[in-house]
This record gives C-alpha cells, structure tokens and sequence, in this order.
C-alpha cells in the first residue's frame, strides 16, 4: 500500500509504502508534540538567572506600562509577572515586596494539588476514579456511608462532592471536620466550591504515597522546576518567580523542558478543559476562560458568557482569595503572576479586577486599543463591603443598564433599571447575613460581578 506524504520545502516527498510511512509519522508527532517546548525557554534550576525580552520587542509602549504598573500599585499589588515564551518581559515588586519576599497562593494552591494528583496517578498511587475512602477510610463526612462511598477522588477536584459548601456555624467552607462535611446532594450532581472537601484530595495523595505533603512535592515538582516554596495549613506559600515556574509548566502541559513530569497526557487536557456539565468553566481546580457559562465560589447562579470577557478564551487560570492570579494562555506562550492583597471587593477567585487587568494588558502594544474593546470593564465601585445596611454603587461613565443583586442559592432579591444614575443606593438592613453577588450589566449586555458580604 501507497500514499502520498506532503510537500516539504517545495520538494514532492513522492510515493511511500506505508512501511517506511508509519515510522515517519510517528516521528513527525514526536516533533509536534515537542515543538512548544523548544519555543520555550526554561530558566535554570537554581540561581536567580531568567533570561528576558524588552518590552519594546513586543512593541509594548512604556506610558502604557507606567499605566499598567500605577492600576496595580493602586489596587494593592505585591508584585507582578509577564513571561513569553517562558522569558520574563515585565517584572515588578511594589512597596517593601522584592524578589525575594513570600507570599501565600491562597485557593491558587488547588491548581497546584490538581497537578500533583495527576502525577500521583501516574505513578500508580491511586486512581481518581475510586471513591475517597478506599484511600482515607470511612468516616470523613457525616454523611452516611452509602452516600459517602459515592464521592471520589475526582468529585474533590472538580468541586462536585455533593458536600454543603457553606455549612452552618460553627462550621464554614474551610473546615475539614467530619461534622462539617455535611450531605446537601449526591455527589456529581451539584458543583459547590468547598474548600473544606477539597483539602480531602492533599490526605488521599500523602496517605497513598506514605509520604507528608511537602516531601511529595519537593520530591515530583520543586526539584524537578526549580521551584521554592512550602505549604502551610494545606495552602502554599512561595515568592512570585515560584508561581511563574509552575505556570511555565503548565503551559507546557507538564514538561519542563526536557523532562517530561505528567506524562499522563489525558489527565492533563481533562485538568484543563471542563470537567463536569455543571460549571463549564471549572476543569479539575483551574478555571477555564471563553465558556459559555459559568459559576462563582459560594452560588448557585450560572451565568452567562465567560469568566472574564477581556482574557483570550482558551487561558485556564490558578486563582485564589483576595486576587491571587496565575493566568496561563497557551495560543500566546504566556503565563501571568499576581500576588498581594484584594484588588477590592470580596473574592474567593475571579473578580471584577481580573477583567479589569486584562484591558490594561492588552492595551500594552502602542498598536492596540485593546483586543476587546465592546467588553471593556465597567467602572464599577460598591461600598462598603461588607455591608451593614445600604450599599453605595457608583458608575460615573453612565454605561450601567441594571443591577441585579443574588442570593447564595441563585435566588433574585432585587433588580433595577438604573439607566443614567451615576450613583446607585440599595438599602440592605433586611437581608440576611451572609454572602450575596452583585450583577451590574451595561448597554453591550457586559456584566461585572461583585461578591457582597452583609454582617
């Protein structure tokens, strides 16, 4: 049997049998397979040398960056990283915060135990497929134990345990306690972002492998990359250059240059593409940019459109409380950092400074008005936060349509029209204590999502 290759450098590569065509093709999807990693550049694993490209090569404009760097420091940002092609191109430390400073990854941390528990899997340790207790044993919820061995290691991390993700007190997301891992659903049939039941998925690894957590992850991934860091509490901590290692990883789907760490390739794409038809922007612990819909942390509301309009729609990003942000974007080669305190607002992931940031990035090539310049963010302040009794909005561009404020379970407790009013009160004093999201939509039908906390 016969075929025809292709054309190479303009040279027909003529009639093949497809004894000789087989081995070529392997090879061919060898090299394709490996050409990212040979576009990228991979920073040596010790030391503090990582090569960089000029801003200007990239035709980013200077005042723009002054303007990038200035929203930053104003929404109070420890530091800031732009990696091509795995080379540094902006590298900013505000205030006492340098290089060498530590700071916690806060719910990022999950994007992180999500690639360790494909390794684990990998290595033959466990299979995500297989209920939670077959590794931790019975008895780590109050649920009964038929419902209990319903939940597996894969429910932990795609947030679909079935597990109440806001337990009443004294309990709350984060607690790990039997009494706290409440039923509320079979699992897989409800997304509830519990961070609490998540933690469960750090106890099957170490107790599977028989090592603690912080040697599983010295001993597969910071000596493998060149990382630093340690967890504390089952969140990490590290400096800013840490986080930009682990997201140059993840943009190479798990191969640091040469060393191919999550061969398991499958697990990989199914981390990083939706896991589940409840929120299609959650992969197992990253969040996916460019769905059709979407939820947030502690709702039940999907919503429409993707996590942030202004981001390209294939970035898949680690994202953690108070705006800590490892944005990847595969079609770019680039992989973004963010530490420090809230940028605003209360957020357990995505916020309304995500969106904002990307208009600022895409803004930096002097040739740009921004990529998505219909979706821009809206000018958006609400006040105080949390709430007592009234909540202040205030839009001075004139481009908010509607306000639209949810309860946790998705339920609508107040709309409005509010065409041409600058400043917006909504009188709180009779809801509820607890957490409440805040939609504001503008002509173009773009909305901007606040979480509000009523004491």
């Amino acid at each position: 049997m016969f075929t025809k290759l292709f054309t190479f450098d303009g040279v027909d590569t003529n009639y093949i049998s497809m004894k000789t065509t087989l081995p070529l093709l392997i090879t061919l999807l060898f090299v394709s397979a490996t050409t990212q990693s040979q576009t990228l550049y991979f920073p040596p694993l010790t030391g503090n040398v990582w090569d960089s490209v000029t801003p200007t090569s990239l035709n980013y404009c200077q005042p723009r960056i002054d303007s990038l760097y200035n929203y930053l420091q104003s929404k109070n940002t420890k530091s800031f990283i732009i990696l091509k092609d795995g080379k540094r191109v902006l590298e900013k430390y505000f205030g006492t915060y340098t290089r060498d400073s530590i700071w916690y990854w806060a719910s990022a941390s999950k994007s992180l135990a999500s690639f360790i528990t494909g390794v684990a899997q990998q290595k033959g340790y466990i299979n995500i497929n297989n209920k939670v207790s077959a590794y931790i044993g019975t008895g780590w919820t109050s649920e009964s134990l038929a419902k209990e061995d319903l939940i597996t290691v894969r429910n932990l991390l795609t947030m679909t345990t079935g597990t109440n993700d806001q337990p009443p007190a004294p309990c709350d997301h984060l607690d790990t306690s039997k009494n706290c891992l409440q039923y509320l659903a079979d699992a897989g049939t409800r997304w509830g972002y519990h961070t609490g039941a998540y933690y469960k998925v750090q106890d099957v690894v170490s107790k599977a492998v028989g090592l603690s957590y912080n040697a599983i992850t010295t001993s597969w991934i910071k000596t493998k990359i060149g990382m630093g860091g340690a967890w504390n509490q089952q969140i990490y901590y590290s400096k800013a250059r840490d986080m930009a290692r682990f997201g140059l990883l993840a943009l190479n789907k798990g191969v640091w240059n040469n060393d191919t760490i999550l061969k398991d390739t499958a697990y990989f794409n199914a981390m990083t593409t939706t896991s589940q038809n409840l929120n299609l922007a959650y992969g197992y612990l990253w969040w996916l940019n460019g769905k059709a819909t979407g939820m947030a942390p502690g709702s039940q509301i999907v919503f429409n459109g993707p996590l942030m309009p202004n981001a390209p729609s294939d970035m898949f990003c680690a994202l953690g409380k108070n705006d800590q942000k490892i944005y990847v974007v595969p079609s770019q080669n680039l992989v973004i950092v963010r530490q420090g305190n809230s940028a605003g607002g209360f957020s357990l992931a995505q916020s309304a400074f995500d969106n904002v940031l990307w208009d600022y990035i895409n803004k930096l090539n002097c040739n740009s008005n921004g990529i998505n310049t219909a979706t821009s963010a809206l000018p958006i302040v609400a006040y105080p936060n949390p709430v007592n009794d009234n909540l202040i909005i205030e839009n001075s561009a004139l481009q908010l349509q509607s306000v639209v404020v949810y309860d946790v379970l998705g339920n609508t407790v107040f709309t409005a029209n509010t065409s041409n009013q600058t400043t917006i009160t909504l009188n709180f004093a009779s809801y509820n204590k607890g957490v409440y999201l805040l939609a504001c939509t503008n002509a173009n039908n773009i909305t901007v999502r606040k979480k509000i906390m009523k004491q």
